[in-house]
């Protein structure tokens, strides 16, 4: 029991990583692009304003470019430019990783919440002492209170990487 506990636990530890990374590759962009909105995901702006500050003609999710100068000729990325397409590709990363271990995760954390009454007859049954059994009955509520928590924020997260597609788009 303890094990499915940690499995979900470290599941959602990464899942939580990738996301805290993603919305720090928005910041990024945000703050590349000289953004004044930092309060929200949003990041739709920031390429438009590198969109026209670099007289892009188009852009996707990767920000793959190809500055062109006045003749015609390829010119060097500016390093601002640069910046911005690997906050988007990172942005792009996390986002995949984020949706992708929520999957799995709102499986364990689903499994665990139907089979929390059989948990806690399982526990009953271990028990040695009442006092023991009182312990490991707060202990599993903890955990089922743990595992609503990581529920609910495993689901925000995924809508909010959801929401950074569906910007991109």
């Amino acid at each position: 029991m303890d094990l499915r506990f940690n499995d979900m636990a470290e599941s959602f530890n990464e899942q939580q990583k990738h996301y805290e990374a993603m919305v720090e590759h928005i910041r990024k962009l945000k703050q590349i692009s000289g953004s004044t909105n930092v309060d929200n995901l949003a990041f739709a702006e920031c390429i438009g304003k590198i969109r026209i500050e670099h007289k892009m003609k188009g852009y996707d999710f990767s920000l793959v470019t190809n500055p062109i100068g006045p003749e015609g000729e390829n010119e060097e990325k500016p390093l601002c430019l640069q910046s911005a397409q690997s906050e988007v590709m990172g942005l792009s990363d996390r986002a995949k990783a984020t949706i992708s271990k929520g999957t799995a995760l709102i499986q364990l954390i689903d499994w665990l919440l139907r089979g929390h009454s059989q948990m806690a007859e399982q526990v009953k049954g271990a028990a040695e002492n009442y006092q023991e059994e009182g312990r490991l009955c707060d202990n599993l509520e903890e955990n089922m209170k743990e595992v609503r928590r990581a529920k609910e924020l495993s689901q925000r997260y995924r809508q909010q990487a959801g929401e950074v597609y569906n910007e991109a788009a």
